[in-house]
């Protein structure tokens, strides 16, 4: 349905369209115009409808008269239903009448041919108060009731085209066409040869021009195009207007049945009107002239100031570009021109779009002169935060070389412009492989992408030359090359950091899911919240579920939660993904489901290294022994380098940096006795105390930085996870 004000032209923003634009202003008329366009009647276009009676939505339709259940009509009914909003006739100030054009389509049909079937329908014009009169079913089509039906005055003013199907006193046939002015006897009327017995579509026209007064109507059915020629279904006769109904009316339809009935739907219908409003004397011209000169002065001023901000923003642009050039230096990806990426994507074609994240898409595509298959990553224009991505991903991940991360090719910054370009892994991402409908991974290489993934990261964090907190892992991020070797990307939100000193942020950053507790109560990422999302994705891989599932039963919503679960209650192998039909190696399937627990741990302090998972995975160190019910801290605080501690693994004990002791029935927090905030305590397999609550403090204390340790009280907050 399209309902709209016909209003003037928008200033363009070319001075001389704008020039003649304020010409036409000046000299033209004012108008008061409307046109709505009802295709057919659904929820959208019902809002626009006015219903009365017995009148009601119907298969798209407007029905004007009851049926029952089978679309049957049924007897004695009336039912009106007009446009919901007043249209304006005539205006008392000019004196001047619109001229105005309805099309509109209908079916009338028949239940029974063999009897008779009545009464019509009517497009009709009324007052826009006007509501359907007592008594007025049958003939009298729901416009007039049996006491004023045949006055002609001004008591109940309406102007109608009636369809009529029933031969009433008053009729000059059983079907006719008919134009009523303030009566049910039409005061023009032509034969027609109606379809209701057959239940053929009519299309009708009703238009009404305001210099001839000349009310016109012509009909036609589907399948018989109208040819101009014939006189039959069409009619026309003055009506004065303006002396018949007030200025603003109310414009629809009604129908009636009496003792015989028939069905009577609308299918659509149209409508437009223009009332021209002339202005007396000069003074519309001189307001035009006015008001055009303002709209013109003020369209130069707009003009200048977009040409203005458009240079300002060119030059900031060409500013910020060189001031990147100089943050890259020499790195070792090419710097491509966007022409060249943009013929490589096939102008970043749909077709090829390969996914989509935070910050923008990617694209296939193939390099013209390499003939290399690569993947682009388009920044969305106008994102602060994807532009900063693309600065820290070039400036870490073009440095970086290891066989499990993902190489970065080339990029391209221009205009506005943030272009990444990668080799190209034709089987994607992780996730798509484990919950996206591909066929299942084998263990085998599920068990080598966890090693893989793991090597990465043990890069990231020991092996180069500074610390890389990637921030953001997750399955999606791991991407497969064509031997389905692991290789994490996407480096947007890493950072370096010094080994000794640690990542220094405080901006929340990551993926709901895979982010570390720690993370989003004190926005701080680290080392130990990387290990805590590689252990997610080692859970994922084992399982073939993703972290929460909030539609699962309540004790499965949680990946960790679950499994930890299922570990207390030896029954680890539950949890194993449904789809390997258990053929896994046990002691793979063990060892990483374990690690991936321990990597969660709710306390960062708590979780291994990266040398640690490696060394376990490799089957190099036992597994250790994790409580039997998941850890609840009641706090968290800044991560602590414990120098000499110890945990239990299943066969031997090992004495190593951070790593802790863990019996399943002996990790406690104790915050009754004494005051303030409080560490785990530590207790040996017999129970015996290892260090009390100050020690530990005292001891966390000479191994942190002099900045970090004035941070280390007011950090310590009692918050659940």
């Amino acid at each position: 349905m399209i309902v709209s004000k016909i209003h003037p032209h928008p200033c363009s923003h070319l001075i001389l369209k704008t020039t003649f634009l304020l010409l036409l202003l000046s000299l033209a008329n004012n108008a008061e115009s409307l046109h709505f366009n009802f295709t057919k009647f659904q929820t959208k276009e019902l809002k626009d409808i006015h219903f009365q009676g017995d009148a009601t939505p119907f298969n798209d339709s407007l029905s004007l008269t009851k049926v029952d259940g089978q679309g049957f009509s049924l007897p004695n009914s009336v039912g009106r239903a007009s446009y919901s909003k007043p249209v304006q006739l005539w205006n008392k100030d000019s004196g001047e009448v619109t001229d105005f054009t309805a099309g509109f389509s209908f079916v009338i049909k028949a239940n029974d041919t063999k009897r008779k079937f009545g009464d019509g329908i009517s497009f009709f014009i009324a007052p826009f108060e006007s509501d359907i009169p007592a008594n007025s079913t049958g003939g009298y089509l729901a416009l007039f009731s049996p006491e004023n039906a045949n006055d002609s005055s001004q008591t109940n003013p309406i102007v109608a085209v009636e369809f009529d199907s029933y031969d009433n006193p008053w009729d000059p046939s059983s079907n006719h066409i008919g134009i009523n002015v303030n009566s049910i006897i039409s005061i023009s009327n032509v034969t027609w040869n109606s379809s209701i017995k057959d239940g053929r579509v009519a299309n009708a026209w009703v238009s009404f021009n305001s210099i001839t007064t000349m009310l016109g109507v012509f009909l036609t059915y589907n399948g018989t195009p109208y040819t101009g020629q014939s006189t039959q279904n069409q009619l026309q006769y003055p009506v004065d207007m303006k002396n018949v109904l007030p200025e603003k009316v109310r414009v629809g339809f009604s129908a009636a049945t009496g003792v015989s009935f028939e069905t009577h739907n609308i299918l659509s219908w149209s409508f437009t009107s223009r009332l021209e409003i002339k202005e007396k004397g000069n003074t519309g011209l001189w307001i035009g002239l006015c008001v055009g000169f303002g709209i013109l002065i003020c369209g130069l001023l707009a003009i200048w100031f977009i040409l203005k901000r458009r240079a300002a923003k060119r030059m900031e642009e060409e500013e910020y570009d060189d001031s990147i050039d100089g943050e890259f230096g020499e790195t070792g990806p090419k710097r491509f021109t966007y022409r060249e990426l943009n013929y490589a994507t096939n102008n970043f074609s749909e077709e090829g779009k390969l996914g989509q994240g935070g910050f923008g898409g990617v694209y296939r595509g193939l390099l013209t002169e390499s003939k290399t298959e690569v993947a682009v990553k388009r920044i969305s224009k106008g994102s602060t935060q994807g532009k900063k991505e693309y600065v820290s991903e070039v400036k870490i991940i073009s440095r970086l070389r290891h066989r499990n991360l993902v190489q970065l090719i080339g990029w391209c910054h221009t205009k506005g412009e943030f272009l990444l370009v990668y080799e190209f892994l034709p089987n994607g991402s992780l996730d798509n492989h484990l919950f996206g409908g591909r066929p299942t991974l084998t263990w085998a290489v599920r068990y080598r992408i966890a090693l893989g993934l793991a090597s990465s990261l043990l890069y990231l964090h020991e092996e180069w030359e500074q610390c890389v907190v990637h921030r953001d892992i997750k399955s999606s991020n791991v991407m497969l090359d064509s031997n389905f070797n692991a290789k994490l990307g996407d480096f947007g939100l890493a950072r370096l950091a010094d080994h000794e000193s640690g990542l220094q942020t405080t901006m929340l950053a990551g993926t709901m899911g895979y982010m570390a507790p720690e993370c989003v109560t004190t926005g701080r990422a680290s080392k130990e919240s990387d290990v805590y999302s590689f252990g997610m994705v080692a859970l994922e891989i084992c399982c073939g579920r993703k972290p929460v599932i909030r539609n699962a039963i309540p004790s499965q919503v949680s990946l960790v939660e679950w499994v930890w679960d299922l570990y207390g209650k030896g029954q680890i192998f539950e949890a194993a993904d449904m789809k390997l039909s258990e053929e896994f190696d046990e002691r793979q399937m063990e060892s990483l489901m374990v690690t991936g627990l321990w990597c969660c741990h709710p306390d960062p302090i708590f979780r291994p290294n990266i040398k640690q998972v490696v060394s376990v995975l490799n089957f190099e160190a036992p597994l250790p022994t994790l409580p039997s019910e998941l850890p609840r801290p009641m706090y968290f605080a800044p991560s602590f380098n414990i120098n000499s501690t110890s945990y239990t693994s299943s066969t031997t004990t090992r004495s190593t940096q951070d790593q802790f002791q863990y019996s399943s029935s002996n990790y406690v927090s104790d915050s009754s006795t004494s005051p303030g905030p409080s560490r785990p305590f530590i207790f040996s397999e017999d129970n015996v105390f290892v260090a009390d609550k100050s020690e530990m403090l005292h001891s966390y204390k000479k191994s942190r930085v002099k900045s970090i340790e004035n941070e280390c009280m007011s950090s310590i907050c009692d918050v659940k996870w």
